[in-house]
C-alpha cells in the first residue's frame, strides 16, 4: 500500500465532524481572498506597467490563475468535493503568502496579513490529510449511489 493511500485511509477514518465547519470555512476564506484579490489588480498594473511585454504576461496570468484558484477552490474545498486536489494546488500560493509576500518586519501589527495566510496555509495542510469528512458531496453522493446499489440488490 502506498504512503498516500495510507495517509487518505487513516484521514477518512479520523475525521471528527466539527472538522467539516473548518473546512468549510477554509473554503469560504479562499474564495473571499478571490474576490479581493480581483478587485484590487492595481498593483500587478503598477507592476507591469514598466515592466518588458514577457515579464508583463506572466505576471498577469500569475494573477488570474491565483484568481482562479482561490475561487474554484475555495468553492470545491467548502462543499467537500476534490478536497486534496484543490488543497494541493492552492499550497504553492499560500507559501509564496506566508513565506515571501507577508512575511516581513510587520508581522506582529494588528490586521497583520501574515496570520490569516498561516492559517490558511496550515488548514490546507490539514484538509490535504482529512480529505471531506461528513459534511461533503462526495461523501453524501456516495452514501446515495450505496443506497441505489443495496436498493437494486432488494428488487
Amino acid at each position: 500500500m502506498s504512503v498516500l493511500k495510507k495517509i487518505q485511509d487513516w484521514g477518512d477514518l479520523h475525521h471528527p465532524i466539527w472538522l467539516d465547519y473548518v473546512r468549510i470555512t477554509l473554503g469560504l476564506i479562499l474564495i473571499w481572498k478571490g474576490l479581493i484579490f480581483a478587485t484590487n489588480l492595481e498593483s500587478f498594473n503598477h507592476l507591469m506597467r514598466g515592466a518588458p511585454l514577457g515579464t508583463a504576461l506572466s505576471i498577469s496570468l500569475f494573477a488570474h490563475l491565483i484568481i482562479m484558484l482561490h475561487l474554484i477552490g475555495g468553492l470545491a474545498i467548502a462543499l467537500g468535493t476534490h478536497t486534496r486536489l484543490f488543497c494541493l494546488l492552492n499550497l504553492p500560493v499560500l507559501v509564496g503568502a506566508v513565506f515571501f509576500i507577508n512575511l516581513s518586519p510587520g508581522i506582529f501589527k494588528p490586521y497583520s496579513e501574515f496570520w490569516l495566510s498561516a492559517f490558511v496555509l496550515a488548514g490546507l495542510i490539514c484538509f490535504l490529510i482529512e480529505g471531506n469528512g461528513r459534511l461533503s458531496v462526495e461523501n453524501n453522493i456516495g452514501i446515495r449511489h450505496q443506497n441505489k446499489h443495496v436498493d437494486s440488490k432488494l428488487l
